[in-house]
């Protein structure tokens, strides 16, 4: 078999530019190693910068039946400090919430609509250059098949822990952790995303689909271990009981509530800039370039990556990967810089207790930086 390109992992960003190349006529083989449904770690907020991809991909009115309610302030719940702010208003609605386990199998099957081969579960083995594209190895169960492309995409997120993208980093004290629940029964209000700020880490909480709240947050490595001394349990319940003995807003948005399932867990994280097209391989999402989740963009990111993607391999021809790289860092690299200055300051103690003053005496800061994160631009519109 030969397609025009091979898309290794079918999260957002890999479903997003499979969809959009299958349907403007290319052959396109999807491969993933999971099964779906599946629960990941993810904040799952999609900013409404996002709204216009979903509609060119066919499920924007599918994710808005299915997502959480619009949401339309942010806070920072910091201590015993409770901020909100307004979103920015954006044109094409407001951000919503999608557990990982519809949200990718929604963007799957919107591939698979319009022709895409999807191979799941399927594992690239090997890769090898070829004269006229790429040849990879793939197994699915005990077959092996050998197929070949004109490009690959690689798009399997920077959480790999074998393969031939597996990031690999020394280990340190700060390397961070993230963290998720879902929780039934919480207080929080209705169209409020707020932002925790604790010692040595930071999270969100958002109103996703069902009825249900999900907490994610991260967490350098050493102040994991001294939460698991103090609070015991694995690691997930210490972390939880550590974001609500710390912080007042997390503490009164859910009390009653209850933990829906187990706590999931991953790490380390790879913030940060890497490659985004080398040798003939277009890397998209996380892969490609990840910021600190405190800004609540994975998703949104990855989204309009594989978007961006896209346009240039069907826009561009030849120049599809310089021009790609190119505009990959205008639009993302501002975002990531932001990430890292805003996680910096909520996980040191005395610039969290500074920026906290601040916001306290200018909410608007967090309106600002909604901005910078990327939450109302319309750049991306694929329409």
């Amino acid at each position: 078999m030969r397609f025009d390109a091979a898309v290794i992992g079918s999260g957002p960003a890999g479903a997003t530019a499979a969809r959009l190349l299958a349907q403007a006529g290319w052959s396109v083989a999807l491969i993933e190693r999971h099964e779906f449904p599946r629960r990941k770690v993810c904040g799952e907020f999609i900013s409404a910068a996002t709204l216009p991809i979903l509609a060119a991909c066919g499920v924007r009115q599918e994710f808005l039946a299915r997502a959480g309610p619009a949401i339309r302030r942010v806070a920072v719940f910091s201590g015993n400090t409770l901020v909100e702010a307004p979103l920015p208003e954006v044109e094409a609605g407001w951000g919503r919430a999608l557990g990982r386990e519809h949200l990718d199998v929604l963007l799957r099957n919107a591939s698979a609509r319009v022709g895409a081969t999807v191979m799941q579960p399927a594992e690239v083995v090997a890769l090898r250059a070829r004269e006229d594209g790429h040849q990879l190895t793939v197994r699915r169960g005990d077959a092996v098949d050998v197929i070949g492309a004109r490009i690959v995409i690689v798009a399997c997120g920077s959480w790999n822990t074998k393969g031939p993208f597996t990031l690999n980093a020394r280990r340190q004290a700060a390397d961070l952790f993230a963290f998720k629940a879902h929780l039934r029964g919480s207080r929080l209000a209705q169209g409020l995303m707020p932002l925790l700020a604790f010692p040595g880490g930071y999270g969100g909480m958002v109103h996703s689909d069902d009825g249900r709240l999900t907490l994610s947050c991260c967490i350098r490595r050493d102040a994991l271990a001294r939460a698991r001394e103090i609070h015991g349990g694995k690691a997930g319940e210490a972390v939880l009981r550590h974001v609500l003995g710390s912080t007042a807003g997390a503490r009164y948005a859910l009390r009653g509530a209850t933990v829906e399932e187990q706590i999931l867990a991953t790490g380390p994280l790879h913030p940060g800039i890497r490659a985004r097209y080398r040798a003939g391989l277009f890397f998209v999402g996380n892969v490609a370039g990840e910021a600190h989740p405190i800004i609540a963009e994975g998703i949104s990111m990855a989204i309009q990556s594989g978007w961006l993607l896209a346009h240039h391999l069907l826009s561009s021809g030849p120049a599809a990967g310089p021009l790609y790289a190119r505009d990959w860092m205008r639009r993302f690299a501002p975002r990531l810089r932001a990430a890292s200055v805003f996680a910096w300051l909520a996980m040191n103690d005395h610039s969290r207790t500074i920026a906290t003053r601040l916001i306290r005496a200018c909410p608007g800061i967090l309106t600002v930086g909604a901005r910078l994160s990327g939450k109302s631009d319309l750049r991306h519109d694929a329409a």
